[in-house]
């Protein structure tokens, strides 16, 4: 349930785009952005990191697109927000004591056991190269397609690479989750 909260902005993005262009998606997906995180603050009563940093290079990129009449800046978002989790991803395993990865599914119920740190450590490595292909696959069809194509692999082909990229991620720690959970 929660991949559908996430992509709650791409969708009306995609939408928003089919019907009315990328200026008006870009509005449309500034605002939706900014009612998920106003949602996440009341509801969890707490400030989601990812979708403010998400949020912020919306503004600003979708801001210059606006700004600018020039769609390449809002193109650029997702590259930039990948870059930016790669690189935290890949900082986390430098300086700290637990890699992001590590963090941010720490509530995930083990077999008695925890988690060897050395796995962690190879799933945020996982984590972090997937990062930056994505955001330079996303420059690629940025620049060499048109728009409703960019816009298509931006719902479809970023969506499934994420889903599919998480059932990996599940089936690789799968041998240390409780059995209940696994039912």
């Amino acid at each position: 349930m929660k991949i559908l909260y996430d992509i709650f902005p791409v969708f009306l993005f995609f939408i928003a785009f089919k019907f009315g262009g990328m200026y008006v998606a870009t509005i449309v997906g500034i605002i939706a952005s900014i009612v998920q995180v106003g949602l996440n603050r009341i509801i969890q009563k707490r400030w989601d990191h990812m979708q403010l940093v998400t949020l912020t290079v919306f503004i600003i990129f979708g801001g210059m697109t606006l700004y600018f009449h020039n769609p390449i800046f809002v193109k650029w978002k997702p590259t930039v927000i990948f870059w930016v989790f790669s690189f935290v991803m890949f900082a986390s395993q430098l300086f700290t004591d637990k890699p992001v990865i590590q963090r941010l599914m720490k509530n995930i119920p083990t077999e008695g056991e925890e988690i060897p740190s050395l796995i962690w450590k190879r799933l945020n490595m996982m984590w972090t190269i997937f990062f930056m292909i994505l955001g330079c696959l996303n420059l690629y069809i940025a620049y060499h397609y048109d728009s409703d194509t960019w816009v298509n692999f931006k719902f479809y082909g970023i969506t499934s690479a994420m889903i599919g990229f998480s059932i990996f991620q599940a089936i690789y720690l799968s041998r240390y989750l409780v059995q209940s959970a696994r039912k």
